[in-house]
C-alpha cells in the first residue's frame, strides 16, 4: 500500500471536528499535508472585517494541528499553481478538498480536475452545506425560487449523517515544509488598527464556535422564535461567521440543536434556529443556480428601476448618520463590532434602497467589507430580498417605516441608546423622532437632522416602483 502523502486542501473548513475531508485522509494511516492557500487574485476580495477573522481563524486552527503533531501549510498565489508546487514537493499521491458553491469556486475546481486528475487521486466531500444543489430540486429538475417549499423538500430528505468527531492524534511521518507566515500576510489592520471593537466582540476559532453554540442552546434557543427579533435582548445564536469560517459545520449545528431540542423539550426555538440553518440553503442554491447573485437582480424589471445615484446620502447612511436613530445604531454596531442585528440589518438595508433609493449593491459591498459573517450567498440573497428583485423577495412596496419598526422591536430604546451616546439622555417620547422635541432636551446638538422625510421617500420609491411595472408590462 502506498505511503505517499495525502494533501487536504484547507479552504473555509477551519476547524478538526467533523470535516470528512480531512477525516478520511486521517484513517488512511499515511502522511497528511493540510494546506489553505490565500489566492487574492481570483474571486472577491474579502472585506476588511473578514480578513481580520481569517487572520485569527488560521491562527487557532494552526495552532490545533500543532499540538496534534501536525503542521498546518500556509501559501499565497495561484490556488492551482500552489497546490501543483506542493504536490511536486511531497510527492503526494491524492488531493482532497471540500466543494465550494459561488462561482469562482465551481471555475477552480473544474480547473484542478482539468490539471491535476490524471496525476494523483482527486476526492472532492461535502460538509459546506446540509444538501448539495442537486439534492433538492422540484419535481421538473428545475431548483426551488421560493423559500417555503424548499423548507418543505429539505424536511422530507433522509435525516443527516452523524458527525465525525476531532481526530485525537496526527499520523506520524509528514515532512516539515516551507510554510508562509501569517503576518505576512498582512490581513489585521495597522494603521489605523479598527480592530479593536472585533476583538472585544468576538472569539474565533473552533473552541470559540463550540463555546457560543453551548451559549445559545443554554440561554438562548427556547425563547428564539420571538426573542431573535429584538436587538436589545441576546435572543440571536451570533454563529454566522463561525459556521461562515466553517469552525462549525452546518451538520454540527443541526445535531447539536436537535438534541437540545429534545432535551430541553424547547422545539418552537429550535425550529425557528433550523429554519434559519435552511435559509442559508436557499441562498448557496440560489448562488450556484445563479452566479451573479451579488450584482444582478434576480427579477430583470429591477434592471430598469431609477435609482439614485448620491454619494453623500450614501456616506451619511454609511457613517451612522441619517438622522433615525434605529438605522444609525445598526450602522454604528456594524462599524464597531463587524456585526449588525438581523432584524436592524433589514431596517438599515429598507432605509438605503427605498427611502434614499440607492441600489441595493450599493448595501452589499458595504456589507460585505465590514460585516465578520460577510458570506457570499447569504449576503447577497438578504438584499435582493429586501430589495424586492430577488426569487424569495419581500414585495418591494413593503417600506418599512423606522421609527415604527424601533418602537416595536427597541421599545425602551436600550439599542438605540448603546451605540449613540448623543440620545442616551433623549426623553423616551422622542428616542426615536428626536427631530419632533419641542425643546431638544436631552438630545446632543450633534446628532444629525434626518437626511430625508419618512413620508415623502416613501411616495417616491412607491411611483419609481409603479414606473418600472409599467415600463416592464
Amino acid at each position: 500500500m502506498s505511503n505517499k502523502p495525502i494533501i487536504v486542501w484547507i479552504r473555509r473548513e477551519l476547524r478538526l471536528a467533523d470535516h470528512p475531508a480531512l477525516a478520511t485522509a486521517l484513517r488512511a494511516g499515511r502522511p497528511v499535508i493540510p494546506v489553505f492557500v490565500l489566492d487574492e487574485a481570483k474571486g472577491r476580495p474579502l472585506g476588511g472585517a473578514s480578513r481580520w477573522w481569517l487572520h485569527q481563524s488560521l491562527l487557532h486552527f494552526s495552532a490545533a494541528i500543532r499540538e496534534q503533531g501536525g503542521q498546518l501549510i500556509l501559501r499565497r498565489g495561484d490556488t492551482i499553481q500552489c497546490l501543483g508546487r506542493l504536490i511536486e514537493e511531497t510527492e503526494a499521491s491524492a488531493l482532497y478538498f471540500t466543494r465550494h458553491h459561488g462561482p469562482e469556486d465551481v471555475v477552480t475546481e473544474a480547473a484542478l480536475h482539468r490539471s491535476l486528475d490524471q496525476t494523483l487521486e482527486l476526492r472532492r466531500f461535502g460538509g459546506r452545506l446540509l444538501y448539495e444543489p442537486e439534492q433538492v430540486l422540484k419535481g421538473d429538475g428545475t431548483p426551488y425560487k421560493v423559500f417555503t417549499p424548499f423548507w418543505k423538500a429539505c424536511q422530507a430528505l433522509p435525516e443527516h449523517q452523524a458527525t465525525l468527531p476531532a481526530p485525537e492524534r496526527w499520523p506520524k511521518g509528514a515532512q516539515t515544509l516551507a510554510s508562509d507566515q501569517l503576518q505576512d500576510w498582512q490581513l489585521q489592520p495597522a494603521s489605523p488598527d479598527w480592530a479593536g471593537g472585533l476583538r472585544a466582540a468576538w472569539q474565533p476559532g473552533e473552541a470559540g464556535a463550540l463555546d457560543a453554540l453551548d451559549d445559545f442552546l443554554d440561554a438562548h434557543a427556547s425563547q428564539y422564535k420571538t426573542a431573535r427579533d429584538f436587538p436589545d435582548r441576546p435572543g440571536s445564536s451570533r454563529l454566522s461567521a463561525h459556521l461562515h469560517f466553517g469552525e462549525v459545520s452546518p451538520r454540527q449545528l443541526w445535531h447539536t440543536a436537535r438534541a437540545a431540542a429534545v432535551q430541553q423539550a424547547s422545539e418552537t426555538g429550535i425550529e425557528a434556529f433550523l429554519r434559519q440553518l435552511i435559509w442559508r440553503e436557499f441562498s448557496y442554491h440560489l448562488l450556484f443556480h445563479h452566479p451573479q447573485l451579488n450584482s444582478q437582480p434576480l427579477r430583470q424589471e429591477f434592471a430598469s428601476f431609477p435609482w439614485r445615484d448620491d454619494t453623500q446620502q450614501l456616506r451619511r447612511w454609511q457613517q451612522g448618520k441619517t438622522g433615525y436613530p434605529i438605522v444609525d445604531a445598526g450602522m454604528r454596531e456594524l462599524w464597531a463590532t463587524g456585526w449588525m442585528h438581523n432584524r436592524v440589518r433589514m431596517i438599515t438595508a429598507s432605509f438605503l434602497i427605498k427611502d434614499l433609493m440607492i441600489p441595493w449593491q450599493a448595501g452589499e459591498q458595504w456589507f460585505w467589507d465590514t460585516l465578520v459573517d460577510a458570506d457570499p450567498a447569504n449576503n447577497a440573497a438578504s438584499w435582493q430580498w429586501v430589495a424586492g428583485c430577488g426569487t424569495d423577495s419581500a414585495p418591494y412596496f413593503r417600506i418599512f417605516n423606522p421609527s415604527l419598526q424601533a418602537k416595536k422591536f427597541d421599545p425602551e430604546g436600550r439599542y438605540v441608546r448603546q451605540w449613540l451616546p448623543e440620545l442616551r439622555d433623549c426623553p423616551d417620547k422622542w428616542l426615536q423622532t428626536p427631530w419632533l422635541s419641542p425643546d431638544g432636551a436631552g438630545i446632543d446638538p450633534a446628532y444629525p437632522q434626518p437626511i430625508v422625510d419618512h413620508g415623502t421617500a416613501r411616495e417616491r420609491a412607491l411611483r419609481a416602483y409603479k414606473e418600472m411595472r409599467s415600463r416592464a408590462a
